[in-house]
């Protein structure tokens, strides 16, 4: 489940894919290709992004040159890829697996208990854990049919392969988000790919993955793969769908494939989500029965409280404001609604910056309207948990692009910074009878840090990102220089 704030009982806070999975070729191209991955094709040469299904970014030049063998120095570059990520990401692996037996990947178990209730015949949604967190299945009944074969094996054995997954799920998120970077890397793509896995895994939201087994970098990786996939080898939309089916939350790229005219992939997305509902419901009437008209409609019961600190979403940061009451939830749904709708309206307006150009900026672009969809997941959901933060991985994707706007990068690298402590707690601990009204106050704005940074970042990929790419789409080749009046070109 979601890991509510009494996630783990008397702790607080945090105390401290494959590289050819981004939709581009990790090799050095020679000849043609470099030269064609470096200008963009002629506008009338090529249908829109949204006519051809592909992602935006430079294209690849299939059959204008072989491909340079691999030698055994390749081969060790690829393996000082995985050891940085190994390295990178074993002090977080073995922290958390060594954790206090009732405080490690409680999460894991939530779904593992739901996978058991399945197979011995129990409602799936009157379960709870064992002592002392006591939590409940919170998700619909087919993600519970997906847990079942990790019942299947010892409880240490179903910890490893659930870490595994999650490096393998980062590994592939990393590779979507920062691919035009890791392919200027050429020859070095794995080690660049390795050093950005090992940089990401240390995110707070993105070690609270390891720390409670969630099951967010698994979505991530999904709705980045659907949506940003030149040429995907599933029916575009389908991976989206499945995350639907998985979680709910993954409902707001609805509305993204409606206003991005993105109809095929929506109702790819509709099929498949419909398909393992309903297959949810031939296999477990009841418990479909129970989730869809009682247990989803019970929200905090079950979650969690919403004025919690690991609430960063737009209603957490209200709750903690005002006292329970109309004049919250008021509030709440004004705020949410505004926020909504600049969100996909600069969601929208970065897709079509994608479309309608070639060239370095264009795979940014598609990746920064994603970014905001997926930011827009969690601002705008009841809870949106510090661990639902992990789409700030393909925000720092689509600011740094390929590296080669200093600023851009700047602003990537400050973000970065800020989401590697635990912010928001530093900020509870400031709240309490023993501290002054200055620091309760502090503590109450550095409390919802996360949660603000989410919507500026939300602004910064809309407004800014968007306006600092245009020049450069102007540009037929960005080796040249934009020719002014009383110039010639050459």
């Amino acid at each position: 489940m979601d890991g509510p704030e009494a996630h783990l009982v008397g702790e607080a806070g945090d105390g401290t894919g494959e590289a050819g999975a981004g939709g581009g070729h990790a090799h050095e191209p020679s000849g043609e290709q470099a030269r064609d991955a470096d200008e963009p094709a002629r506008p009338s040469a090529r249908p829109s992004v949204r006519e051809s299904g592909r992602g935006a970014g430079p294209k690849s030049v299939r059959g204008a040159g072989r491909r340079r063998r691999r030698t055994a120095g390749d081969l060790l570059i690829v393996l000082a890829g995985v050891v940085v990520a190994a390295v990178a990401m074993s002090p977080i692996v073995t922290r958390w697996l060594g954790n206090e037996p009732d405080q490690r990947l409680v999460d894991l178990e939530v779904y593992r208990d739901g996978g058991r209730a399945i197979l011995r015949g129990a409602p799936l949604y009157d379960v709870l854990t064992q002592p002392p967190q006591l939590l409940p299945f919170t998700y619909p009944p087919f993600a519970a049919v997906l847990a079942v074969p990790f019942t299947v094996i010892p409880w240490r054995a179903a910890q490893l392969v659930w870490t595994g997954l999650i490096c393998v799920a980062l590994a592939i998120s990393v590779c979507y988000a920062f691919r035009d970077l890791i392919r200027r890397a050429g020859r070095w793509a794995p080690l660049a790919a390795g050093v950005l896995v090992g940089a990401m895994a240390w995110l707070d939201p993105v070690r609270d993955q390891f720390r409670f087994g969630q099951v967010g970098l698994f979505l991530l990786a999904m709705c980045l793969a659907d949506c940003c996939a030149r040429t995907p080898r599933w029916p575009r939309g389908m991976l989206v769908g499945l995350a639907l089916a998985i979680k709910l939350v993954p409902g707001v790229f609805l509305i993204y494939f409606l206003i991005t005219g993105r109809r095929e992939a929506l109702g790819n997305t509709l099929v498949t989500a419909a398909a393992a509902t309903l297959g949810g419901f031939a296999l477990l009437p009841s418990d479909s029965s129970d989730y869809w008209f009682g247990a989803l409609l019970q929200g905090g019961d079950r979650t969690g409280a919403v004025d919690g600190t690991t609430n960063q979403a737009v209603h957490g940061i209200v709750a903690r404001m005002l006292p329970e009451g109309p004049a919250r939830t008021l509030m709440w749904l004004l705020l949410a609604l505004i926020v909504a709708w600049y969100g996909f309206a600069w969601a929208r307006r970065a897709s079509r910056a994608a479309e309608l150009h070639d060239g370095p900026e264009s795979y940014s672009l598609l990746l920064a309207a994603v970014a905001i969809v997926g930011l827009l997941s969690v601002v705008l959901s009841p809870v949106g948990w510090i661990h639902h933060l992990v789409w700030m991985i393909a925000v720092f994707g689509a600011l740094v692009g390929d590296a080669r706007d200093t600023r851009r990068c700047l602003f990537a690298f400050g973000l970065w910074l800020l989401f590697l402590f635990p912010i928001p707690w530093w900020g509870r601990s400031l709240i309490g009878p023993e501290h002054s009204a200055v620091s309760v106050f502090a503590g109450q704005v550095v409390r919802d840090l996360f949660g603000v940074a989410a919507l500026a970042s939300i602004v910064l990929l809309g407004t800014w990102l968007v306006k600092r790419a245009e020049p450069r789409l102007r540009r037929e080749d960005p080796s040249q220089p934009e020719v002014g009046m009383g110039t010639l070109s050459p």
